[in-house]
């Protein structure tokens, strides 16, 4: 069992351990030689006494078995190399054999001398020889005690037997005692190679962690160095040495930790006020951090942080974190300037703003002072036509140009896109910042070289003035209101703030909130205005118009709505309702007559326009033959490719489209052909000066295209007999539109107009019933 034990402990230590095992049989060669020739001393003495033949064959035996191992002991101590696993098997086996002939001889002779001969001296001798051979073998073969124990059995178990053959009390004691005493000596091998073993183990271990601990001390990225109570250099790390670019001189000597700082001053590691900070730190045994940061030679910031040891000294530990600050300093500039211009951004140019106008505040005294908003004409179809890039140069040179034109105290930034903002300080009055403004307008419209091309832009200004208790937020609204105000006017020129912007912006805010919420609670009602059939004097179509009864500004026009909820994004809302409660309205009609719905280009170019379409008839239960679709020309300018395929969808499921207020665009006549149109409606301005010879050959021209083209013509605008009889005189035109027949009405009055239109009736194909005034 205690040799199964010891063969599993053998099998599972390392191949270091396993070499030295082996090689503590070979550690001391001097007792494994007299071992081997004092055998064959005694063997020759108790020959030449007995005379014993077979005795004095055994001694060449001994002295055979002990050169050869004498041989194999010089040659292993020959060796320069540490012995490999494969070397130690092969050694520890020649051992073995070696101890095993040794162990067969010394039990042979045991036999023939008790056995042989009747001289106690001789009996003596061999078991003091054997016994004396069993001891010394101790001390060499601890490390494999197994084969140790087979030489003792080899050797001594003949012995024994020997001794009870020969009988007598003193035999048999003496056998009872040698076998206690070999058994002891077995005990005692295997304790030894336990000890042994662990002691390697355990050797074997601490290695492994100091491996450890020096790879992680060398490979941690913070310099480290650790100084006993004396203040020498207990430990130190590669890091902090290759930091502090110190000598490998220096750090075996184990220097005092003034002589480390002395040197890290001298290189030009750190300062020397530094250096004395670092020193009194390490000498105040107190924990704390401390950041030093080079010279132009070494720039660079060094974190120490330092921590006092229970018995005394201290641990310091170094971090480069140059690259950590200039991270965070670079946040730092992102957060607070333009990374494409360099220039401050809105949030740093707010604070600095206020932070004037507060520091003036407090003196009591405020110095006029003018903020300029300066917005660019045309950059957009820049980026659009030469590419951003092209439009980030062309940024950069304008904030070039501006910050060449002000003076050291004026604050220019950029607050994103194409807008910067210009605070001029401490001027005599409002014609300083008028003429700064007129210097930028005209700066920024010189001629720009980007990328080899050309490029010409305007600019727009906004100025407002700083008066006592100005805050900056106010000042910034005030600019940006006149600026708004500067654009509307024609762009390229310049707007003082006045206080009544301020109260136009407030009534257009006031507006949008009572927007939100009529929209919310349906306050809105749609107004009808008929299309008349100039052949059958029918009304065929009634044009759907958007009111708003507000509770105090009482019906307001569609021209007051559709534009603020087009900028509040509350047109599609509107659209929608709009769309569904014309629908509903249209079952109430006569079947033959349709409703026409304009649409917005934003509530045209929604994705699901579609089905917000085919939602409408499906929940009115209206034909889609009964919906006229009216969209502008701008709708069609906008993604042509998509516009054609939603109004070919539109088209194919029975929806009417009319081209809307033809004349006032572009109107261009390749809309007419490009798109599945089926109605044009000329605009009201075609009437101005219809009764001279050009207006009307102009109108009757478009009018016989659009006819030619197989599209129903509509004229909007009709408000007396005589245009209605120049426009239908040609058969040209197929409906008319105006408040000659009915001006919008509410859907309950459109109802009774539509069932009085019913009673109209043709005589020689004549239009009896077209009125000569209002039918509403």
């Amino acid at each position: 069992m205690q040799l199964a034990s010891q063969k599993r402990n053998s099998e599972q230590t390392s191949p270091a351990i396993r070499a030295g095992l082996v090689d503590s049989l070979f550690m001391n060669p001097a007792p494994m030689i007299v071992g081997a020739f004092g055998p064959a001393i005694a063997g020759a003495v108790i020959g030449l006494v007995t005379g014993s033949i077979l005795n004095w064959l055994c001694v060449p035996l001994f002295v055979l078995i002990g050169f050869a191992r004498a041989v194999q002991m010089r040659r292993y101590q020959q060796r320069n190399a540490p012995l490999t696993v494969e070397e130690a098997d092969v050694w520890e086996r020649r051992y073995r054999l070696g101890a095993i002939a040794h162990g067969i001889s010394l039990g042979a002779w045991s036999l023939v001398v008790l056995l042989g001969t009747d001289d106690s001296a001789a009996h003596m001798l061999c078991v003091a020889t054997v016994v004396a051979y069993t001891s010394a073998g101790v001390g060499r073969t601890f490390g494999r005690p197994q084969i140790f124990h087979l030489q003792v059995l080899l050797s001594c178990g003949p012995l024994i037997f020997a001794m009870v053959r020969v009988g007598g009390v003193y035999y048999l004691t003496l056998a009872l005692l040698s076998a206690v005493f070999f058994i002891s000596i077995r005990h005692l091998t295997s304790s030894l190679q336990r000890i042994y073993l662990n002691a390697w183990i355990g050797r074997e271990r601490e290695a492994a962690l100091a491996n450890q601990f020096d790879t992680a001390l060398n490979n941690m990225p913070h310099g480290l160095c650790m100084f006993r109570a004396d203040g020498r250099l207990a430990v130190m790390n590669h890091r902090f040495a290759e930091m502090m670019r110190l000598r490998d001189e220096l750090v075996k000597g184990s220097p005092t930790a003034t002589e480390i700082v002395s040197a890290c001053v001298a290189i030009g590691a750190i300062s020397a006020a530094s250096g004395r900070l670092i020193l009194s730190e390490i000498e105040s045994a107190l924990a704390g951090e401390i950041v030093t940061v080079g010279d132009e030679t070494i720039p660079r910031s060094l974190c120490w942080t330092f921590q006092p040891m229970a018995d005394g000294g201290a641990v310091v530990l170094i971090e480069d974190i140059t690259e950590r600050r200039n991270a965070e300093a670079r946040i730092v500039h992102l957060a607070r300037y333009d990374e494409l211009t360099a220039l401050p951004n809105r949030v740093s140019f707010r604070d600095e703003i206020e932070r004037i106008l507060e520091a003036e505040h407090g003196r009591g005294k405020t110095r006029l002072s003018a903020l300029l908003f300066i917005d660019l004409d045309q950059f957009k179809q820049i980026n659009d036509t030469l590419g951003h890039p092209c439009g980030d140069r062309l940024l950069c040179s304008v904030a070039e140009r501006l910050r060449d034109m002000l003076r050291p105290d004026d604050y220019v930034a950029r607050f994103g896109g194409d807008e910067f903002v210009v605070f001029q300080q401490n001027i005599a009055s409002n014609e300083d910042a008028a003429a700064l403004a007129r210097r930028i307008v005209d700066r920024l419209s010189d001629r720009y070289l980007i990328d080899h091309h050309v490029v010409e832009i305007g600019a727009s200004i906004g100025i407002a003035m700083t008066s006592p208790g100005t805050k900056a937020d106010i000042l910034l609204k005030n600019a940006d209101m006149a600026l708004y105000r500067a654009k509307a006017d024609g762009r390229g020129n310049y707007c003082f703030f006045r206080e009544e912007m301020a109260q136009t912006v407030e009534a257009r805010r006031i507006l949008e909130l009572d927007l939100r919420k009529a929209l919310a609670n349906e306050e809105f009602e749609l107004y009808y205005q008929p299309l008349v059939n100039l052949k059958s004097g029918k009304i065929t179509t009634c044009e759907a118009l958007l009111r708003w009864n507000h509770p105090v500004r009482g019906t307001v026009s569609p021209v007051d709505i559709i534009p603020v909820a087009e900028d509040m994004g509350l047109i599609v809302d509107l659209g929608r309702w709009i769309l569904r409660k014309a629908c509903m309205e249209c079952m109430l009609w006569p079947e033959p007559v349709s409703v026409a719905i304009n649409f917005s280009p934003q509530q045209f170019h929604q994705r699901d326009v579609l089905t917000e379409v085919r939602y409408a008839l499906e929940v009115s239960g209206l034909p889609a033959s009964r919906l006229e679709i009216e969209i502008t020309e701008s709708s069609l300018l906008r993604n042509t490719q998509w516009t054609h395929d939603a109004l070919q969808q539109l088209h194919a499921e029975g929806v009417r489209i009319s081209l809307d207020d033809f004349g006032t665009g572009y109107s261009s006549l390749s809309y007419l052909h490009s798109f599945p149109l089926q109605k044009v409606k000329i605009d009201r301005s075609f009437l101005e000066g219809i009764d001279s010879d050009r207006p009307l050959t102009l109108l009757r021209g478009v009018a016989r295209l659009s006819s030619d083209l197989g599209m129903s013509v509509v004229v909007e605008g009709i408000e007396t007999n005589e245009q209605l009889e120049l426009i239908s005189a040609d058969g040209t035109v197929t409906e008319a539109q105006g408040y000659l027949f009915s001006r919008p009405v509410p859907a309950q009055r459109i109802r009774q107009l539509l069932n009085a239109s019913q009673g109209v009736r043709q005589k020689d194909g004549k239009v009896l019933s077209l009125p000569t005034r209002s039918i509403a």
